[in-house]
């Protein structure tokens, strides 16, 4: 028997599958069972920031776990607090103390209950095209169509429309047009939904798995601004986007904007250890300093996690992490995938920053009718299907969501390693060419 028949797979029909088990990993690589190497184009989810097996993250794990495996969250450890104090030292100003969680869906929900125990008010704002987290919570403040199955519509979520130029719902031609056009919208929604009503603004500084929208200079800081003005809990989601992987720290360092909760996880650690946490600002800490935080969790800090975490972040210091992001995108990826579609009639949009893009699929580039439609399965998604066996075939793990194919390697990913990608990803887009009508 299969053993993998035996787990329930989330987001998935389920029944036998045909995927690859992979049994080991090195670097920007990881192995199947029968020994062959595939290169990692996507960092699973988008949390392998450092590779897989990576030296430093291993030997603290080991460490610590030669010292201590566990320890309730309600004692003081000296690798929760060095893993706190490494995180703070990165952050935005402003953002002085951590409360972690186990993921980032998780601190989401612990960022949202504190804005609403802050202000006291029901509720929450965030974007179309943007994705949260599978929680009660969290999948309503989604806003792609994975939150249909499960949004009641009861959570006090109210979505707005944020800067996309590519599809602009704004009929903007720059993106300047698209900034100004879009903070617009964004207040006329504040002001219609009653200002003394919204605890909290919950936005993505660089949207992640609903498309890598970058935003254009100046949005994120005309939503600081808006904000501020209402008196609105500026929630950033950085579980995707933080430690790196936009070339910055965190994707609000691009527009120098320090919001009041900041949401981590995934590459913190590089998924090493399930983590995720939420940065608290100063005001609203200082609100806890006056009556309990009512939630907890049982593995909050948990110490191999949050060593994993410090081995992570020491080795991003050492290792210019960073900075490779950054230079990753502005040499090899945005050039090589805008290459790319200039060979293949397929691509509609290619788009991305530092370590992560995403290359959009369309039928037609005059309409930009998706090569495939939302939720497509079975035939309607042979397109993409084609595409990713491609990739399988060559030795790539690709990551594909409805219409795009998002490129997501590590960030320490070699050069070398990163045009082999790119090479494999133009010849499987030849496979997706072959149902333009």
């Amino acid at each position: 028997m299969d053993l993998d028949e035996l787990v329930f797979h989330p987001w998935s029909v389920q029944g036998p599958r045909s995927v690859p088990t992979f049994v080991g990993g090195s670097g920007s690589y990881v192995m199947d069972a029968d020994g062959r190497r595939y290169l990692d184009f996507c960092s699973q989810l988008v949390f392998t920031n450092l590779g897989h097996q990576h030296p430093g993250i291993v030997a603290a794990v080991k460490e610590q776990a030669d010292r201590l495996c566990t320890l309730a969250p309600g004692y003081a450890s000296d690798v929760r607090g060095e893993a706190a104090q490494l995180i703070v030292e990165v952050a935005p100003a402003g953002l002085g103390h951590v409360l972690f969680t186990t993921g980032g869906t998780e601190a989401i929900e612990h960022a949202v209950r504190m804005a609403r125990l802050h202000n006291g008010r029901p509720k929450v704002l965030a974007a179309y095209r943007s994705y949260h987290g599978s929680t009660t919570t969290s999948i309503h403040l989604t806003g792609d169509p994975r939150r249909w199955a499960s949004d009641t519509g009861a959570a006090g979520v109210v979505h707005f429309f944020g800067p996309f130029l590519y599809r602009s719902a704004f009929g903007s031609s720059t993106p300047e047009e698209e900034c100004g056009r879009a903070l617009a919208h964004l207040e006329q929604v504040i002001l219609l939904e009653g200002p003394s009503t919204v605890s909290a603004l919950v936005l993505e500084p660089v949207i992640g798995s609903s498309g890598v929208i970058v935003p254009p200079a100046g949005y994120l800081q005309g939503v600081r601004d808006l904000c501020t003005r209402h008196g609105i809990v500026l929630i950033a989601d950085e579980v995707l986007v933080g430690f790196g992987r936009t070339g910055a720290w965190f994707g609000v360092d691009h527009d120098g904007v320090a919001p009041d909760l900041l949401v981590f996880a995934k590459g913190v650690n590089s998924g090493y250890v399930p983590l995720g946490g939420v940065l608290v600002g100063d005001a609203i800490y200082e609100t806890f300093t006056r009556r309990p935080y009512p939630a907890g969790m049982t593995y909050s800090g948990h110490p191999l996690a949050c060593a994993a975490a410090v081995g992570a972040i020491r080795a991003m210091h050492s290792e210019g992490t960073v900075a490779a992001a950054a230079q990753l995108g502005t040499d090899i990826l945005g050039p090589g995938l805008t290459k790319l579609a200039e060979n293949h009639p397929c691509i509609g949009d290619v788009r991305g920053i530092g370590a992560l893009w995403t290359v959009e699929l369309v039928r037609d580039r005059q309409t930009k009718e998706p090569l495939v439609p939302v939720g497509a399965t079975g035939e309607a998604n042979a397109p993409m299907a084609a595409f990713t066996k491609a990739c399988l075939g060559h030795g790539l793990v690709p990551l594909v969501l409805g219409n795009r194919i998002h490129v997501a390697p590590p960030l320490n990913v070699k050069d070398s390693e990163a045009a082999t990608g790119l090479a494999i990803v133009g010849e499987a887009l030849a496979e997706a060419d072959k149902f333009l009508a």
